[in-house]
């Protein structure tokens, strides 16, 4: 028998080109991530999470009609019927709640007039429920979770100020909320990650919207993917101060494990996003009179990095998850919450790639993805196995 599981590049699909996209680049090596023309640095200075959808929708900026317009429309769409809010008392109070999400997103499904009309403005219809019903949801869980009546959406709030006003059943500080609004801004759109790819592959089946975004859900679940950012609060809170930073390091690095948010598959600089978080959680340190979690982080990048560097390694940098989770922590959000809130920013994005899988003008195809491998499996040589019956075996 030849053994070719040598010859065999397991790469994930690094650097292979799968499609062409107008909505957003990554450029790694520079450090620059790009939402339709525009720095994320500029859009998370100047604009605001409805802004980011609008853009990533309908491929431009709003004007300021077309700004209330979008923006009242989400608005009206935040309800969630009692069938959901039903649905989500059934579910276990310690369920995860990117499976929580996941299942609603389905469910959701069953209620819509016409989920299968693969037509662009059904498809966007769709895109802005999914958009405004995902934080009612996730906020309604949370407090069903913990014994609490859920809050209805309020309409003279913001997207991000209604989503805290829904977990917490108060009104948000403004500076927070627009602290919590830049998060969005930052993770709505990020090219094709594997929750983006896993949507467009649904897409490429002519699935429906919300299959599309169900299977991206599941995706960001994972740890390597968007339960990053839960690792690295975890981390942060065994570390527990900055005196046992070393230790930490020691240890990690003598077992072969991670530091949780640092590295990124395409950056081989400091994550752009990143570099916007570091000084938010330093002001929501001073701002709650408490610097610890961004004392512990500042120097668990610096040294980690002095680190990599003595053993070699280069291109590893703080990525957006290492400062997102002590950014949520300090604004009262559990940490198993943390990975929704990536996804009730991220579908913007997942929105844009499934139209744009299902309708570009760029890619005028019903192509469905298929991928090849290179088997490895038999164990019978070069030749197929003869079939033994079971009294032979």
């Amino acid at each position: 028998m030849t053994d070719t599981h040598n010859e065999i590049k397991d790469t994930g699909l690094r650097g292979v080109k799968v499609a062409s996209t107008r909505i957003s680049h990554v450029a790694g090596a520079e450090g620059k991530l790009i939402y339709r023309g525009y720095l994320v640095e500029e859009l998370a200075a100047n604009t605001t999470f409805e802004e980011v959808c609008y853009l990533m929708l309908y491929e431009k900026l709003p004007g300021k009609t077309e700004l209330e317009d979008f923006t009242g429309e989400l608005k009206k769409r935040r309800h969630i019927d009692a069938q959901m809010t039903e649905a989500l008392k059934t579910r276990p109070k310690g369920a995860l709640p990117m499976d929580v999400l996941q299942g609603a997103v389905a469910f959701l499904a069953n209620h819509h007039p016409h989920p299968n009309r693969l037509a662009r403005g059904n498809e966007l219809d769709i895109g802005m429920s999914l958009i405004a019903k995902m934080p009612t949801i996730m906020a309604a869980f949370d407090r069903i979770r913990n014994g609490k009546a859920p809050v209805a959406p309020n309409p003279d709030l913001s997207h991000a100020a209604n989503f805290l006003h829904m977990l917490t059943g108060e009104a948000p500080d403004p500076e927070i909320a627009r602290v919590f609004d830049i998060c969005l801004v930052l993770h709505a759109e990020h090219s094709f990650n594997a929750s983006t790819f896993t949507a467009r592959q649904i897409a490429s089946t002519q699935a429906h919207m919300f299959a599309s975004i169900s299977g991206a859900v599941g995706s960001l679940s994972g740890a390597l993917h968007g339960g990053a950012n839960e690792r690295v609060m975890e981390m942060l809170l065994e570390i527990g101060s900055v005196d046992a930073v070393d230790a930490y390091i020691r240890k990690t690095f003598e077992g072969g494990g991670k530091i949780m948010g640092m590295g990124h598959s395409v950056y081989k600089t400091k994550d752009p996003r990143a570099k916007i978080m570091q000084p938010m959680v330093e002001k929501m340190g001073e701002r709650t009179g408490d610097m610890k979690w961004y004392d512990i982080a500042r120097t668990l990048e610096e040294k980690a990095l002095a680190a990599f560097a003595e053993n070699g390694k280069t291109g590893i940098h703080a990525n957006v998850d290492f400062y997102s989770g002590a950014l949520y922590y300090q604004m009262g959000i559990p940490v198993d919450l943390f990975t929704p809130v990536f996804a009730i920013s991220r579908i913007a994005g997942w929105i844009a790639h499934v139209i744009e899988e299902q309708f570009a003008e760029a890619a005028p195809k019903a192509m469905l993805y298929r991928p090849s491998a290179d088997y490895v499996g038999e164990y019978c040589g070069p030749a197929e196995c003869a079939f033994v019956p079971m009294d032979k075996r």
